[in-house]
């Protein structure tokens, strides 16, 4: 028997990272998003591979999310990431990013949304900390007195 367990939210994430992969593949092949589609991605910008202009992550240094629809060239992907180039105040800029960087994926004209919970950053790691640390907090603290169960029976019909 084996000690290996199964990991279903990682497999899931990896799963519905190859979709966001597959679209951006099509729409590479198209030239630009197909029809009325286009999409929201929002990423962590201070996650590993991430690579944005400086510019880019001082006005988002946490996460930033970008449009691919018509206006974007240069459009490239690989297993783990795809790189773009899209204007911001009329400058081109190259952006890299890893699929794992991935927030959220969205398709507005479809109503589409993928939300990705295993992505790794300082911030999330940070936030993660502080949550683990209340809860801690939270299971030494002595029971408050007036927080008392009161029971509805009394009110109810019968």
């Amino acid at each position: 028997m084996s000690d290996v367990e199964l990991d279903y939210p990682f497999l899931m994430d990896a799963a519905l990272r190859s979709v966001v992969r597959d679209v951006l593949n099509l729409t590479k092949e198209l030239g630009s998003a197909p029809g009325e589609h286009h999409f929201y991605i929002e990423f962590a910008t201070q996650a590993a591979g991430v690579d944005i202009p400086d510019s880019l992550l001082m006005t988002y240094p946490e996460r930033m999310t970008i449009v691919l629809q018509h206006q974007f060239k240069d459009l490239e992907i690989t297993d783990e990431r795809f790189s773009v180039t899209l204007w911001f105040k009329g400058e081109p800029s190259h952006l890299v990013i890893p699929f794992d960087a991935i927030t959220i994926f969205a398709d507005p004209s479809v109503q589409f949304e993928l939300r990705f919970s295993n992505f790794d950053t300082p911030a999330v790691d940070d936030a993660e900390t502080a949550v683990n640390e209340a809860a801690e907090a939270d299971d030494n603290e002595e029971p408050d007195p007036s927080a008392d169960i009161v029971s509805l029976d009394a009110f109810r019909k019968k």
